[in-house]
């Protein structure tokens, strides 16, 4: 299928005008005298149509699920990661691994049973009421800047986080489409499963929580005078300080809510372009792009240790943020597996924006209102989030990508 497609595709001007125009007369292409090549040639019509059909479904259905665990994700991660102030980072870690654990089970079932794919949109829903990633991440940071007293070892540690997200996400990269391949989808969130349950444990029993309850904090309190608290305590995250700090914290929860958005848009879009035509990619070369994207948090890493003792934290996010411009902007003019697989080194530098951005906000942000920071930063990625499913569904992917890097310098 590989091969083929892509000697299909490249096959003469006269091919290529019929993959833009279908409507073209193929008769009076080839003057109706090679019916091989018209009965060639509308074999690639039909597998280009398809691919089209398949790349908006596909869309269409990931922005279905998305938006099914947005409101119950949105209300769980508000509660949680705004309680955690003053109950430990602890609770919002153990629900938001339970309610991976219970949708990874869900989702053994169905490939096992061979059930309806719009089950998926139930279980998504409930496991977003437990929490999910954006509830887990943002207890992470938190939790690592509570650990932190001094400003230049929270950003060693953010980005030293940063870095073992970039292992673990390049090795299931890189190993995602073997499994896949030999086990089957059944056995392989069997294994996720049994991860998920070792993390729980290990968080459950092992893990120390540097926040402990004082007992004014715990005397019992209505569910409504609980939402009052969360709300009010919120709001005074913006009240309490100068001008120049809250101006100076919208601006950054700002630049990296936008800066999230285009990453975490991006990922579903170079997928959906890499499955189409004229690249054409399988299970394993999109395992192979993943793994060579995530050596960016390596080098991200690696860069942030070394630019911290040279350059302020902005310049270091000016170049992330660059780099990943023009790293987009290539991708839109990628026609071969050599090329898109070089796109990936201009992304080398995209995480330090995001370990910078957030040491800078935890630096304005008072140590006792890190998990209202958190829940800001995170939710409202969550909010924009849903939105990076629809443009794929009506336009070329890689013309997306380039328009989403200069929104987001913008």
């Amino acid at each position: 299928m590989f091969p083929r497609c892509k000697w299909f595709i490249w096959y003469g001007r006269k091919i290529t005008i019929l993959l833009l125009a279908p409507e073209f007369d193929m008769n009076m292409a080839f003057g109706g005298t090679d019916t091989r090549a018209c009965n060639l040639l509308l074999i690639v019509l039909s597998l280009y149509h398809e691919w089209c059909e398949v790349q908006k479904k596909t869309s269409l259905f990931n922005l279905q699920v998305e938006i099914s665990g947005l409101i119950p994700g949105l209300v769980s991660t508000f509660m949680l990661l705004s309680s955690s102030d003053n109950h430990g980072r602890k609770l919002p870690m153990v629900l938001s691994s339970l309610g991976s654990l219970a949708t990874n089970v869900w989702l053994c079932v169905l490939s096992y049973l061979g059930l309806p794919l719009q089950l998926l949109i139930a279980s998504t829903f409930v496991g977003a009421l437990f929490g999910n990633y954006t509830t887990f991440w943002g207890a992470c940071f938190a939790y690592i800047v509570d650990q932190c007293k001094e400003y230049k070892q929270k950003i060693i540690r953010i980005a030293v986080l940063d870095f073992m997200l970039g292992v673990v996400t390049g090795l299931t990269g890189l190993s995602s489409g073997y499994f896949i391949r030999e086990l089957g989808f059944v056995w392989s969130y069997f294994i996720i499963a049994a991860v998920l349950i070792v993390n729980l444990t290990y968080i459950s029993f092992f893990l120390s929580d540097p926040i402990k309850e004082s007992s004014s904090q715990m005397v019992t309190m209505s569910c409504r005078e609980s939402l009052k608290d969360l709300f009010y305590r919120t709001y005074l995250l913006f009240k309490n300080g100068s001008g120049k700090r809250q101006s100076l914290l919208c601006l950054l929860i700002f630049t990296i809510v936008i800066y999230f958005f285009v990453i975490i848009g991006i990922s579903p879009i170079f997928t959906l372009y890499e499955l189409g035509s004229p690249l054409c990619w399988d299970e394993v070369y999109i395992g192979y792009g993943t793994a060579l994207g995530s050596v960016s948090f390596l080098i991200s890493f690696l860069g942030i240790w070394l630019f911290s003792y040279c350059l302020e934290d902005i310049h270091i996010a000016f170049i992330g943020i660059l780099t990943t411009m023009l790293g987009m902007t290539l991708a839109a003019f990628a026609r071969t597996t050599l090329m898109m697989l070089l796109v990936r080194i201009p992304f080398f530098f995209t995480m330090m924006p995001f370990s910078v951005l957030r040491s800078m906000l935890s630096k304005v942000v008072h140590s006792t209102e890190q998990g209202e920071f958190a829940l800001k930063a995170r939710t409202a990625v969550s909010q924009l989030q849903p939105v990076r499913s629809m443009p794929a569904a009506s336009e070329p992917p890689t013309g997306v990508s380039a328009g989403l890097s200069f929104e987001g310098e913008a």
